[in-house]
């Protein structure tokens, strides 16, 4: 959460359409979804509209003003495909719905201005409207409010494809990529080292999933991050799968080690708890074959949009884990199954969130 702390609350609203606080975002964060704000500015009147719910119809009338027929003046995208966009975004949450309240065309071209409201089913008094605003670009793919994300009918397909090809990190859980999570990390991130109970519980939870974990070190802002993979990728490369995790364990349990004056020591005990030998372990982490293999796991992340660690993809949809409760995760995760045609039986109820230790 180090680099970017003031970005637009829309982005995560869209790239893992959870409503999150500010204290959820991960390190070097992507913004955090947008709780209800001031009510809205209404549209031009004209006659009268259905919201759109992700799965069930809206217990209560509409609660939008009418969509103006004139506010859609745009050629690319269609209402459509907004509507299904937004419905692979945030259909999993039927306590959602929003409307999509004008396609305008812009001075650029080929891009278009959608605008959408959104709140809760319920309307209860503080379930205000929030009006969320985006731009598509052309050829629709792709859309911006202060980074570029995934759009169109099926918006994650796309970063599905690349990491079903490319991730090719240490794994473990099924071997089927029908269901894959993708973790893009950096050891010396506080952040991702509490992200780890959160993926060990996803993986006992739905164990037909196939987990990959990808490098993606902050040197901007993590001195001994790059150190830290190149070790890891050459405890992988000599004792598998298995040595790796036992690494990544230990290494995360002694993150406080990751230091300048004290790293070495710290990698070394790491080393030996994964059955490897140091030694060996230091002399490959310094060849440029281990250094090109954490490039490559870099470029991998920045070509998905990876901009924070932790971040895991579902079938291609980014999510920044940390912050997330565990239930939404679980929602999230059978809901994107569902929408690939993926059979995942449904995990056990997660437990109830505990409540925050009170300061007085």
């Amino acid at each position: 959460m180090q680099l970017r702390t003031t970005t637009c609350l829309f982005v995560l609203a869209l790239a893992s359409a959870a409503w999150l606080p500010a204290a959820a975002i991960g390190q070097n964060g992507p913004p955090q979804a947008p709780a209800p704000q001031a009510p809205a500015a209404q549209a031009p009147a004209a006659p009268g509209s259905s919201a759109t719910a992700p799965s069930a119809p809206a217990v209560k009338a509409n609660p939008f003003p009418p969509v103006d027929p004139a506010n859609f003046k745009a050629t690319s995208p269609t209402k459509q495909t907004v509507e299904d966009f937004l419905k692979a975004s945030w259909g999993y949450d039927t306590s959602r719905i929003w409307q999509v309240q004008a396609i305008l065309p812009t001075p650029a071209a080929g891009v278009s201005r959608v605008l959408v409201l959104v709140t809760s089913k319920n309307g209860g008094p503080k379930d205000q409207t929030a009006q969320l605003s985006f731009f598509t670009l052309p050829g629709g793919k792709f859309l911006v409010a202060d980074s570029l994300l995934p759009f169109g009918s099926k918006p994650f397909q796309p970063y599905r494809e690349i990491l079903q090809a490319q991730a090719s990190g240490p794994s473990q859980g099924g071997a089927s990529k029908a269901l894959e999570l993708v973790e893009f990390s950096d050891f010396e991130c506080p952040h991702c080292k509490e992200a780890q109970p959160i993926i060990a519980k996803l993986l006992a939870d739905y164990p037909s999933a196939h987990f990959v974990y990808q490098d993606f070190p902050l040197v901007q802002i993590h001195t001994e991050a790059s150190k830290a993979a190149t070790h890891g990728y050459c405890v992988a490369k000599a004792g598998g799968n298995d040595a790796f995790f036992k690494f990544s364990d230990a290494l995360f349990a002694t993150q406080a080690g990751l230091t300048p004056a004290t790293s070495d020591a710290t990698l070394k005990d790491a080393e030996t708890k994964a059955g490897q030998d140091p030694a060996k372990i230091a002399a490959c982490a310094d060849t440029p074959a281990a250094k090109d293999a954490i490039k490559a796991s870099l470029a991998l992340g920045e070509q998905v949009g990876v901009n924070s660690t932790p971040t895991l993809f579902v079938n291609g949809r980014g999510l920044p884990i940390v912050g997330i409760p565990y239930a939404m995760l679980q929602k999230i995760i059978e809901y994107q199954a569902q929408l690939d045609g993926v059979p995942v039986p449904p995990a056990p109820p997660a437990p109830p969130e505990k409540p925050a230790p009170s300061l007085r």
